[in-house]
C-alpha cells in the first residue's frame, strides 16, 4: 500500500475539512481525488449536510455514493483511476448502514471485504471516521454494537495505516506517523 491514513474526531471536529486539504496536498496538481461518499440522505438534516459538504468540495473531483459496498468502490476506484488519491467520509456512517442491514452477518462480510481491499491498494487513502468512544456506553443493543464494531474497525484499520490523526476543535494531532 502506498499511503493510508485514518482521520479520527468528533462531530464538527474539522476531520473532513482536514481529509479534504491531506487529499488537495497529496494530489497536487497531477493526481485526481475520487470522493467516496457515504451518507444516505434518509432526512432533512442529513441532506443539508451532504449539501454542506458537496459545496466544500472542488468541483473537479469525482464523487462516488456508495452507503454499503465500499470495497467494491475501492476496487473500481484502484482500476479505473489507478492514480487517484481516495478520500472516504465516512466508515461511520458506512458501519451505519451495513448495521442496519437485513442480512445477519451483513457487516463482517462488508468488512473483511474492506481489510482485504486495503492491502491492496496502492495510492493514497484517506479514511474519516467518528471516534465514538469518549462518550458513555449508550442504551439499546444497536447503539451499543455501533460503538463496539466502530472502535474494533478503527484498531484494525489504525494497525495497517501509516499514519492515524485526531482532529479536535479544527487541529490536527498525529497519533501515529510512519
Amino acid at each position: 500500500m502506498n499511503r493510508l491514513e485514518l482521520i479520527l474526531g468528533g462531530a464538527r471536529s474539522g476531520k473532513s475539512r482536514y481529509g479534504e486539504t491531506q487529499a488537495e496536498q497529496l494530489a497536487g496538481e497531477a493526481a485526481e481525488v475520487v470522493y467516496i461518499a457515504t451518507a444516505q440522505a434518509l432526512d432533512g438534516e442529513m441532506q443539508q449536510r451532504i449539501i454542506h459538504h458537496r459545496e466544500q468540495r472542488p468541483a473537479h473531483w469525482l464523487t462516488l455514493e456508495e452507503p454499503l459496498q465500499l470495497a467494491a468502490a475501492l476496487q473500481r476506484v484502484r482500476k479505473e483511476h489507478p492514480a487517484a488519491v481516495i478520500l472516504v467520509d465516512c466508515l461511520t456512517l458506512w458501519l451505519t448502514n451495513c448495521l442496519l442491514s437485513d442480512q445477519n452477518d451483513y457487516w463482517e462480510r462488508q468488512k473483511a471485504a474492506l481489510m482485504d481491499e486495503l492491502q491492496q491498494l496502492q495510492q493514497p487513502l484517506l479514511l474519516v471516521s467518528n471516534e465514538v468512544g469518549y462518550g458513555i456506553v449508550p442504551m439499546g443493543e444497536l447503539s451499543r454494537r455501533f460503538v463496539d464494531e466502530a472502535g474494533r474497525l478503527h484498531q484494525d484499520i489504525a494497525r495497517l495505516a501509516h499514519d492515524v490523526t485526531l482532529v479536535v476543535a479544527g487541529i490536527p494531532m498525529a497519533v501515529k506517523r510512519s
